[in-house]
């Protein structure tokens, strides 16, 4: 707990885009695995993946309070049987809207444990946003709120096809387009991917295809063994030269099992790079933090 209140007390101005400012599960702060302090300007969350006594959370507030007065703050514990989100200081706004590098974003932090935004993909974004050329087809698998299908189409894509089974994140996703003034180009699909490849393939070939999955969510994907169903899909969605941004966030699942999956079921992809992730997710076993692996088609 040390650790995280001596980050707080040294911690610069709140930064205006949504960004973590304390990284206890990456491993380089013994005592603190289980926290987690991110800024959702104006709103502060602090996670735990254990349940904190309440003189815990005092320390906190207090430190808080004394380095950023005037800052609302939301405790979320995460640990089986005693799951909680709570207003621990000041209001959440309702709509409340985060930005990253210029784009907004519909976020809502009191409602689950997905937030609307994953913090720790930014350089997916960033690299969408680079990569993109203008009159682009893209296809975002998986799509959650859609902020991978804002980007492309900032950076010119013609068109974003959004798949993902929850019409929930989908309806915030078309919030995130109109908040952005992007909602031409853009689609909305309310479909199980894996009973969806006809319609999907018909659609293509895409310049583009993101892939970010949930590693386990039962009834939906399971990464041990669905990565290599959709990874046998992947050349024939992809356009000559089209590239695949696939994504895996499980700890327990390192990059030579995504790489050994591509390699396996579709070999005719070349792997390009391993995105770095952002500095604030800095991991003590690099293996375990989110895998952002960037692949071309012949």
């Amino acid at each position: 707990m040390q650790a995280l209140l001596d980050a707080i007390a040294a911690a610069p101005d709140l930064p205006t885009d949504a960004a973590r400012l304390f990284h206890g599960r990456g491993g380089r702060f013994p005592g603190c695995e289980h926290l987690a302090l991110d800024a959702y300007p104006p709103v502060l969350l602090l996670t735990s993946f254990q349940p904190l006594a309440e003189e815990a959370l005092a320390a906190v507030g207090a430190a808080i309070t004394t380095r950023w007065p005037a800052a609302p703050w939301v405790y979320q514990c995460r640990a089986a049987g005693a799951a909680e989100t709570r207003t621990m200081a000041g209001a959440v706004p309702e709509p409340h809207v985060v930005t990253e590098a210029g784009t907004r974003y519909l976020v809502h932090l009191l409602r689950g444990q997905n937030h609307g935004l994953f913090l720790d993909m930014a350089a997916g974004r960033r690299w969408v946003r680079e990569q993109v050329q203008p009159g682009a087809k893209v296809l975002n698998l998986f799509a959650y709120t859609c902020a991978f299908s804002v980007v492309a189409l900032q950076a010119g894509a013609a068109e974003v096809t959004n798949v993902d089974m929850a019409s929930g994140a989908l309806a915030i996703g078309r919030g995130n387009h109109e908040l952005n003034g992007v909602k031409a180009g853009a689609r909305f699909l309310a479909h199980d991917i894996f009973n969806s490849w006809g319609k999907l393939t018909r659609g293509g070939p895409y310049d583009l295809v993101v892939c970010d999955p949930p590693s386990f969510q039962k009834g939906s994907f399971v990464a041990t063994k669905d990565y290599a169903r959709l990874a046998r899909r992947l050349p024939a969605l992809l356009a000559p030269g089209g590239r695949a941004l696939l994504c895996l966030n499980a700890p327990e699942l390192g990059v030579d099992f995504l790489r050994g999956t591509i390699e396996a079921q579709a070999p005719e992809l070349a792997f390009v790079e391993r995105l770095e992730n952002p500095e604030t997710f800095a991991d003590v076993a690099p293996e375990r933090s989110l895998k952002a692996l960037v692949y071309r088609a012949g």
